[in-house]
């Protein structure tokens, strides 16, 4: 057993195993079109343990954390929850290597929803 997926598992409180492909997650994603994974496929990965294939991707930053994907899943399965578990597994390898304050407005582009970094602030200043 992949002991990342089994974290994202935990960290989430998501049972994956639920899902049953329906699509309604993505239909409702606002992020979809620059997502390389989706967040029904995302699901996919952490059923089956590919956890090396999700901390590689963009989706993992592009997701808004609107939890659109969550509000519409009929199975209950949250898969914003999966991703933002598997932000916290990238982090936690990072250790100490956290951005600095000064590092992140020239990673910025003009495009970057004002939601994205509202949603991370909340959600890294633990």
């Amino acid at each position: 057993m992949n002991k990342q997926a089994e974290l994202i598992k935990e960290i989430s409180g998501v049972n994956p195993l639920k899902c049953m492909k329906c699509g309604k997650c993505s239909a409702s994603c606002p992020s979809y079109n620059e997502m390389d994974i989706k967040p029904h496929q995302f699901v996919s990965y952490v059923q089956n343990e590919d956890i090396e294939a999700l901390t590689a991707s963009k989706s993992l930053y592009k997701c808004l954390s609107c939890f659109a994907c969550v509000e519409r899943c009929p199975r209950g399965v949250k898969p914003g929850k999966l991703i933002d578990a598997a932000r916290q597994v990238v982090i936690r390898q990072r250790g100490q290597e956290y951005l600095s304050p000064d590092e992140v407005p020239e990673l910025l582009d003009e495009e970057t929803p004002q939601q994205l970094l509202m949603s991370a602030f909340r959600k890294y200043r633990r």
